[in-house]
């Protein structure tokens, strides 16, 4: 269904044969075990109930059957082992099971299943990490995570004020396991990582101390196994299974890229952000496309061609633009509003999903507008939005990148034309949608150069997607939907082979009341400073909050913002190219470089920029003095003090407005590039 990568892990799976069962060893630790009285793997019955209104799905499961395999027949014959599985000993078996190479084929012997469960066994101190994109947690153990594919909630949070009203209002408000981007595949602080491969809904349950429980609904193609002697190297495993991004392109780090809508008036206000001296590489303006106004704030209209009543001459504009060394970006998702030009043209050619009880187009409601659904299982549709669309529409208009939207939404009740049920293509969606991205752009010899950025995910992204966003924040510091959250979003993601990740400067969702103030506009400028892309959003109700523009002392902040992401690309430079050569990510977790410090493990809050710079953001109001984590085996020299302070102790700083914690080893070959950073001036 999926094209991405599939290649057998390194390290094989050592199968233990025992009286009543079977263990898997990896990097001899037992990572699996199977007794009769306490067999790993279950199947069963369900009928799913899912609810979707708006991106935001409401799903249960009636149970017909759960039932326990706990009888084994092993046969192992030289490289491969097969199992065979049953409910009792003189049962007929109902799965069958081929290892090979720590890849567990799995395959059904009986009609009717439709769910599975796999057990696998926790220790006391283990920690896991992976889900995805997860924005509240790092650290899974504790919970359970279901994994599929949505809008992540306002609020996210069932104990705040925010999140009720956004659930009494559109059902809307979340919780902590929410995502746009899940993915099957969890990593243990034991140096293993287990995927399950399959596009089913599923559920990662961490709650119970002596095992983990992995359930998909369906029966998956393959559970596979990886292991490495170090976190880093398993890393680098799974980016090379599920797929590697190709270097960002140098304009994309090199300078911020400025979010407007504001129609014509945008090349205007962009021109006041240089003259105040921002050093700018891109103007985005996702209105490239026209507007239109909803009760959820100014939405775009959905028809993905240019504008050029809301943006005159913008052909002329765009190469303008690229002389002075500035790329124009716009937006794109794969829906079409039933009131634009491209979806008369799709209907006519056949192009769009249908309805599961008629031969009727199927319209999604986004919210006072229709949309129909691109099918891309129609390889004559995918050919001509990659093509005419972004290719013809896009690409040759002059645009060099887009936010490419909305990957998540697609019902379980639509009738597609590979004829796969909508249950099991609902995840499989943003990768889908992320190759048509990745081939328009290599169709225009672009790849490496236009540049797309995506919320949605699921198995394989990586291999098309060359950078996420942390998707729609609320405009604020809240635990479960505020800028804190883009930091773990940025270390779950990395470490399921995700190597670029960015957010909205200043949040994006702006209601009841909740808008942004001048230090959230700072803090999070200084958090995108010291990120790969850093990249602004006026959000979804702009004349309701402040823009960077709209005071001075936010933007003389903002200007020096620029200067500090621009000085840091010759560095940003070289760990793009490791992450191509390695698949390690950008911004990492203290322990992928610091394995043996035990406390690094539990920090999730602060980063490692590469190995060399370590990143304490602000993401709490009213603060101007900040605690960070420095992690053991080396020392760290503070940016703005020049105090160097040895590792393995949580340090004290003043964090004043315009200087976040931000720390270097001493020994690094940028060093003296890094001391230059409090040279610039305020």
């Amino acid at each position: 269904m999926l094209d991405h990568p599939l290649s057998p892990p390194p390290l094989s799976a050592d199968v233990r044969i025992v009286a009543d069962g079977f263990d898997i060893f990896m990097n001899q630790d037992r990572v699996l075990c199977h007794r009769a009285d306490a067999p790993a793997f279950y199947i069963g019955h369900g009928r799913p109930l899912v609810d979707m209104y708006r991106g935001n799905f409401d799903i249960d499961d009636r149970i017909d059957a759960r039932l326990p395999l706990p009888h084994a027949r092993v046969d192992h014959d030289g490289a491969d082992c097969r199992v065979a599985l049953a409910a009792s000993r003189d049962g007929p078996p109902l799965i069958a099971l081929t290892i090979a190479g720590g890849i567990i084929t799995v395959r059904s012997l009986a009609d009717g299943y439709n769910r599975f469960w796999l057990r696998l066994p926790a220790t006391a101190d283990e920690r896991c990490w992976g889900g995805g994109e997860q924005m509240s947690y790092v650290d899974m153990r504790g919970r359970r995570f279901p994994l599929w594919t949505s809008e992540p909630g306002v609020g996210r949070d069932k104990t705040s004020t925010l999140t009720f009203q956004a659930d009494a209002m559109g059902k809307a408000g979340g919780d902590y396991w929410n995502t746009n981007y899940p993915q099957p595949t969890f990593l243990s602080s034991r140096r293993y990582a287990v995927h399950l491969d399959t596009t089913a809904y599923c559920a990662f349950d961490f709650r119970d101390p002596a095992f983990h429980e992995l359930e998909a609904w369906d029966i998956p193609a393959r559970i596979e196994l990886f292991a490495a002697d170090t976190l880093a190297a398993l890393v680098s495993r799974l980016s090379a299974r599920f797929g590697r991004q190709p270097r960002l392109p140098d304009w994309a780090f090199s300078g911020a890229i400025v979010g407007l809508k504001d129609g014509a008036n945008s090349f205007a206000r962009l021109d006041g952000m240089l003259a105040a001296g921002a050093v700018v590489s891109g103007l985005w303006c996702e209105d490239w496309v026209g507007l239109r106004e909803t009760s959820f704030g100014k939405r775009l209209f959905w028809d993905w061609m240019a504008n050029e009543d809301r943006y005159p001459a913008l052909r002329q504009r765009i190469a303008e633009l690229h002389d002075r060394g500035i790329r124009f970006l716009g937006y794109v998702n794969p829906y079409l509003a039933v009131d634009g030009a491209l979806y008369r043209d799709a209907a006519a050619a056949g192009y769009l999903a249908r309805r599961v009880d008629s031969d009727a187009i199927y319209h999604v409601d986004f919210g006072e507008f229709d949309c129909g659904i691109v099918d891309f299982t129609l390889p004559a549709a995918a050919d001509w939005f990659a093509d005419v669309v972004i290719g013809g529409n896009m690409l040759d208009y002059g645009l060099s990148g887009w936010m490419a939207d909305f990957g998540e939404y697609l019902p379980v009740d639509v009738r597609l034309a590979n004829g796969v049920d909508g249950m099991l293509m609902h995840n499989a969606w943003p990768t889908i949608w992320a190759q048509v991205n990745a081939d328009a752009i290599a169709r225009r010899g672009r790849t490496g150069d236009a540049l797309f950025f995506m919320r949605a995910g699921w198995t394989g992204v990586g291999a098309h997607c060359p950078l996420l966003w942390a998707g729609d924040q609320s405009v604020d510091f809240s635990r479960h939907d505020g800028i804190g959250t883009v930091i773990r979003g940025a270390l779950s993601s990395g470490l399921v082979g995700n190597a670029y990740h960015h957010s909205d400067l200043g949040g994006y969702t702006s209601l009841f009341g909740n808008v942004r103030t001048p230090e959230l506009l700072m803090r999070w400028s200084e958090l995108s400073a010291l990120s790969p892309v850093m990249r602004s959003h006026e959000g979804n109700r702009p004349t309701e909050n402040l823009q960077l523009d709209g005071d001075p002392a936010v933007l003389r902040h903002f200007v020096r913002m620029t200067r500090i992401h621009a000085a840091l690309a010759p560095y940003v430079a070289t760990l793009c190219d490791t992450a191509v050569a390695t698949g390690l990510p950008l911004q990492r977790p203290l322990f992928l470089d610091h394995e043996a410090d035990p406390r690094a493990h539990a920090v999730e809050t602060q980063y490692l920029y590469g190995a060399d710079l370590l990143v304490a953001p602000v993401i709490a109001a009213d603060r101007t003095r900040w605690s960070a984590y420095l992690p053991a085996g080396t020392d760290w020299v503070h940016v703005w003090a020049g105090t160097q302070h040895a590792g393995g102790h949580h340090v004290m700083v003043d964090a004043p407005l315009g200087r976040p914690p931000l720390f270097y080893r001493p020994d690094s070959a940028f060093a003296g590039l890094f001391r230059t950073l409090r040279d610039i001036p305020d």
